[in-house]
């Protein structure tokens, strides 16, 4: 951001100028900087991907040991930080279409779990479902798959929600905001050893 003395041969200007730069005041002094476009793309997959990431930063924030295990070592062989040690070995697993896990390796001993029901409910211009997962006592998440048609292949690429879950009480998803149109929605429970539940049947719902 650059000062500038009498702007556009003015005593001031402000907005965009030749969608190449934009004057303004910053503290009382006339100034210009570059027209930056922000850029937020919000394709399938990514929306997927984001959707992954904050659920594993939240969750590594509140970690409770002793089941992070693991990753210092996984770390240590690839010289970076046991975070972008866990980030990246189930950023990994979860676009291979498994789950993610609290320690490394994957333990993937335990059951998978199933949700039990979601029924679906359309409204003016968002989706929601009450969501009844299985009981199951290593339960971490839920994950959420939404499409315009049938879901035949649940994966990352459609998937945009992963929930924390600590127990198996039902809760409410609420999906916007959305357009008026049908909306297909599958849903499946994870729990901590990177174990994938079966995957709800698919269901669909107008969302007006």
């Amino acid at each position: 951001m650059a000062r500038v003395s009498g702007p556009l041969m003015s005593v001031s200007a402000s907005g965009a100028f030749g969608g190449s730069m934009v004057f303004g005041t910053w503290k009382g002094r006339p100034v210009v900087r570059q027209l930056v476009i922000p850029n937020n793309p919000k394709s399938a997959k990514q929306v997927g991907i984001r959707a992954m990431m904050g659920f594993l930063a939240a969750a590594w924030k509140a970690k409770v040991l002793p089941k992070w295990t693991g990753y210092e070592a996984k770390a240590a062989a690839e010289a970076i930080s046991e975070y972008n040690a866990y980030i990246g070995e189930n950023l990994d697993r979860w676009q291979l279409s498994a789950a993610p896990t609290q320690e490394w390796p994957a333990a993937e001993a335990t059951g998978g779990c199933v949700i039990t029901f979601a029924p679906l409910t359309g409204h003016a211009g968002y989706a929601s479902a009450v969501v009844t997962p299985a009981a199951n006592a290593n339960i971490w998440g839920v994950a959420v798959f939404r499409d315009t048609s049938e879901i035949t292949a649940p994966s990352w690429a459609n998937c945009v929600a992963v929930i924390p879950r600590s127990d198996v009480s039902a809760f409410t998803f609420t999906d916007a905001p959305l357009e008026a149109g049908t909306y297909h929605y599958r849903f499946a429970q994870f729990n901590v050893d990177g174990v994938l539940g079966t995957v709800l049947a698919d269901a669909d719902v107008v969302v007006t």
